[in-house]
């Protein structure tokens, strides 16, 4: 699933391409909204929150979407086919750029004053001018005999970690994602959701997550994706495994010598 530094791109081409401009086509392909009609609106802006996009249209109105898993936003030029069969499910187009939202988890239309409906549950965002790490360090808090592994992917404590993130963050900051959260004393954690937001947030304008300063391909990371591979620091396999309960566990990967617990 796309993560907070990913879905923060979307947003910049999206309002690359769409800001100001009048739209010249919309088409909600979702039965909910397929009435819909935007066009003669202009696009006022898209921002994300955590990993939920946020398209504010002329008239009090937003386009919310979600990526999920294998969902993606394409921007082509206008006038340019788009993909055939139902893999498109929302298109935003004005007179130069054309918006694919493809494979999107979720689509909404809310009132733009009321999108707390869509992201109100939902924790401080990473990468948002809004971050408040004293209120991330208390919501995980709030779930103690959780595995700060599990917490950290809760999205209503902290908007925008997903695997890599998590994986990538603990191994920073050397903790091992199997201990519980009442086990690390809330100045850690404090340090722990702070050395997120700035591993994210210097990574944001990369073309891919980044925490090595390496780019090259198979580079750029410590431990994510390298199972049974050397630790970048102390050469040790990296340790990999499920975490989570059913159906909501997810992959892990560490180093049981540099996170240990």
């Amino acid at each position: 699933m796309p993560e907070g530094d990913a879905v923060h791109r979307t947003a910049k081409r999206l309002r690359e391409a769409l800001d100001g401009r009048v739209l010249t086509r919309s088409d909600f392909r979702v039965p909910r909204h397929a009435t819909a009609d935007l066009r003669g609106r202009a696009v006022v802006t898209t921002i994300s929150y955590g990993k939920h996009l946020l398209t504010r249209v002329q008239g009090g109105v937003t386009v919310h979407t979600h990526l999920r898993m294998d969902g993606s936003w394409r921007v082509v030029a206008t006038g340019r086919p788009a993909p055939r069969g139902d893999v498109v499910r929302l298109i935003l187009a004005n007179a130069e750029w054309t918006a694919l939202g493809v494979r999107l988890g979720m689509v909404d239309l809310v009132p733009t004053d009321r999108e707390d409906r869509v992201i109100g549950h939902l924790g401080p965002d990473l990468l948002g001018p809004g971050w408040d790490a004293a209120v991330a360090a208390s919501n995980l808090l709030g779930d103690p005999r959780r595995t700060i592994g599990e917490a950290l992917l809760d999205q209503r404590h902290l908007a925008g970690i997903g695997t890599i993130w998590r994986a990538e963050t603990l191994f920073a900051a050397r903790l091992s994602p199997w201990r519980t959260v009442e086990s690390i004393p809330p100045d850690e954690l404090h340090s722990l959701v702070t050395l997120a937001h700035r591993l994210m947030d210097a990574s944001k304008d990369a073309p891919l997550p980044v925490t090595t300063g390496d780019l090259r391909p198979g580079r750029s990371l410590f431990v994510y994706g390298r199972a049974r591979r050397p630790c970048r620091l102390c050469g040790n396999p990296v340790s990999s495994g499920q975490m989570g309960e059913q159906p909501y566990e997810r992959l892990i990967f560490w180093c049981h010598v540099c996170q240990p617990g």
